[in-house]
């Protein structure tokens, strides 16, 4: 009788080499999806700050001032919103830091100013920011602040 050698899964070699091909794909898509990710948070504190400037106009609509802090657009620790707690902004953006941006709004006089800086440059974010009353967005793309001088953002 004539007893075939069947042969049942993959040899060592076969796999070693499966693994070698994904970690190859895995080190070239790595950098993409780095880049992907910085600039969906890029675009999420452009928004961040104009979602500011609309609830400055609340703000300012009931309370005939701008809000000098975020704490005075988020909510209240506890009670009914009032000037000091409007609970016009989420706890995450009214803290200062959102999504690897850190978040700063400072009182002028007749306005206010908007910073939102990357918590580390080129890691968790590319563009530094600033904005006034006049809701115009400048950008900075190196690693010092953005000021009213910077380009104007597009």
């Amino acid at each position: 009788m004539f007893i075939r050698n069947q042969r049942r899964g993959f040899s060592l070699i076969e796999l070693l080499i499966v693994i070698a091909i994904i970690l190859i794909i895995i080190t070239i898509a790595m950098p993409k999806l780095q880049r992907a990710q910085i600039a969906a948070r890029d675009m999420a504190a452009i928004q961040a700050v104009k979602t500011i400037h609309t609830v400055q106009v609340q703000y300012y609509s009931q309370y005939g001032r701008y809000a000098t802090t975020l704490a005075e657009l988020g909510p209240p620790a506890s009670g009914n919103p009032s000037s000091a707690a409007a609970d016009l902004i989420g706890n995450d953006l009214a803290n200062g830091e959102k999504q690897g941006y850190k978040y700063i709004l400072s009182g002028t006089p007749g306005g206010y100013v908007i910073l939102a800086q990357p918590v580390t440059y080129n890691s968790s974010g590319s563009k530094n920011l600033y904005s006034d009353q006049s809701m115009t967005i400048h950008v900075n793309e190196g690693p010092e602040p953005a000021t009213v001088q910077s380009k104007e953002l597009r």
